[in-house]
């Protein structure tokens, strides 16, 4: 058996300690090599456009092409079970390209109406400038979703869990509801990674991964990727990618390799501890609710068990008087720090408010929708990305910083 073969079957650690690396031919070395060139040697006859571009030709420029950023995209492919992957130089970076790409004036794209802000805003303002009609809709709600499908819908994208209420959307049925009516489906799967859920698997067309997060694992290195079937992605290089230059640069690529080594062992801790923290939560009295996955209290526990392998590391709740707590929290955490991301080794903290995000990213149109955001944010959340650290640490430093003043 060859070493793709053999790589193909493997465990999923394996994959990511060896998947798209191989010890260098000149100098033997076993670590993959940082290449930060960013031209090439070429021969006489090579094509000066990108058009004239093969998918696995040689290294000419590295905005076209660069091998440490190969490696990278190789080893993504094979933990996400993709065809090929394209990497970006952020996570908006690899969703703007996808819509760009995917989308043209005239045609219509389905939207979850909660996901990550950034994606938000530029679904409410920029998109449909450029003549593309975004409905949105609470993707949780399958009735919701079939009915915003038009004959001219292109693209359905969604989050699971979506960003920042860790709400749940069943891939496969959504996947379903897409291709009915001749779209795709794209999935972004950051909160989720490779470890619990491959949306592909369950019929998605696209997958989406901002790298800054679990993948990297350690928060020193922004990057994105969109995976999927090498029919789609050789034209999104090609068209978006190359020619809107949000290029990964390599350095960041190397230092996403060194992180993803780690990844489904941090993976298993990132749950662990999660679950020990989410239930530590449930039980103190100024927590009004905690949303987890994990917990049996998650309102789509059932779907959780049966779509995600790990619940992964973020945890949601709510208090009373959240600005308040916010404001004690960032002053008296000693472990846990008050920032915004997640996906890190290190635990992070940061409160969100509804008032704030329904007047800036989100825009819910129905009561149903108004009442699903009131379900799992209330007045407010604090979105607690939980670490690698020791989880007693963790719940200790929790515990002295909601501890009032008089107590």
């Amino acid at each position: 058996m060859d070493r793709a073969s053999l790589l193909q079957h493997a465990g999923e650690q394996t994959k990511a300690i060896h998947a798209g690396e191989f010890p260098d031919p000149a100098t033997n070395a076993s670590a993959p090599n940082l290449v930060m060139s960013t031209t090439f040697v070429a021969s006489a006859d090579t094509n000066f456009s990108v058009e004239g571009m093969e998918e696995n030709g040689t290294w000419i420029y590295s905005r076209w092409g660069n091998p440490t950023v190969h490696q990278l995209e190789e080893k993504l492919a094979a933990l996400e079970e993709a065809e090929t992957a394209v990497a970006f130089a952020s996570g908006m970076g690899a969703i703007s390209a996808l819509l760009l790409h995917v989308l043209k004036a005239g045609e219509h794209a389905v939207v979850s109406d909660v996901a990550y802000a950034a994606l938000s805003e530029m679904t409410n303002d920029l998109i449909p400038r450029l003549g593309v009609e975004i409905t949105k809709v609470n993707t949780s709600d399958l009735n919701a979703l079939q009915a915003a499908l038009k004959p001219n819908t292109k693209l359905v994208y969604i989050e699971t869990p979506c960003n920042p209420l860790l709400r749940l959307t069943d891939i496969a049925a959504a996947a379903t509801a897409a291709h009915r009516v001749g779209a795709k489906l794209a999935v972004d799967a950051t909160f989720a990674t490779p470890a619990a859920t491959k949306p592909l698997q369950h019929g998605a067309d696209f997958v989406i991964h901002s790298l800054t997060k679990y993948l990297g694992g350690h928060g020193d290195a922004l990057g994105g990727a969109v995976l999927g079937y090498r029919s789609d992605l050789a034209a999104l290089r090609k068209k978006t990618a190359i020619r809107l230059g949000g290029t990964l640069s390599p350095f960041n690529a190397w230092l996403i390799l060194r992180g993803l080594a780690t990844f489904p062992i941090r993976m298993k801790v990132h749950q662990e501890n999660a679950l020990k923290v989410a239930k530590y939560l449930e039980l103190h009295p100024k927590v009004k609710r905690v949303i987890y996955p994990g917990l049996p209290s998650h309102p789509q526990h059932d779907l959780a068990k049966r779509q995600m392998k790990n619940f992964s590391g973020i945890i949601t709740f709510q208090v009373e008087n959240g600005k308040e707590v916010a404001q004690k929290l960032s002053q008296k955490l000693q472990i846990v720090h008050y920032a915004v991301s997640l996906g890190h080794h290190r635990t992070l903290i940061f409160y969100l408010s509804s008032e704030d995000l329904l007047q800036t990213s989100f825009r819910l149109s129905t009561p149903k929708q108004q009442e699903s955001w009131n379900v799992f944010a209330g007045e407010g959340i604090f979105r607690l990305s939980v670490g690698l650290e020791d989880a007693d640490d963790l719940i200790a430093d929790l515990e002295q910083a909601l501890l009032d003043d008089t107590e």
